[in-house]
């Protein structure tokens, strides 16, 4: 009773003959094949590590907590900020440099 009015529909209808079968193996196979090149990816990253690089890095634990006190008593009352040369700019004529003394080593 139910197969019979399937069949009709699908030989009836393009959009459910062609194009739902191809919109579901498109989502069901582009997700398995994303998952794979997305592991390909991280497999190949995981192995370019250097052991004694990786070694090093496992003895050198490094936290928030720990940089947090390394800086905790610096003092930056007297840190100015000075804007680095854009690329059309000369570079010797920023960085709080004066131009004077510039052009005196020049020459």
């Amino acid at each position: 009773m139910f197969a019979p009015a399937v069949r009709r529909a699908l030989k009836k209808s393009k959009t459910l003959r062609y194009g739902v079968p191809m919109i579901v193996s498109t989502h069901v196979g582009g997700s398995f094949g994303l998952r794979e090149f997305s592991q390909i990816r991280y497999d190949a990253i995981k192995t370019k590590i250097d052991p004694e690089l990786e070694e090093k890095l496992k003895r050198n634990k490094v936290s928030l907590e720990s940089e947090y006190e390394k800086i905790k008593d610096s003092a930056f009352d007297d840190w100015q900020n000075i804007r680095g040369p854009r690329p059309w700019e000369d570079p010797d004529l920023l960085q709080g440099r004066d131009p004077q003394t510039l052009k005196s080593k020049q020459a």
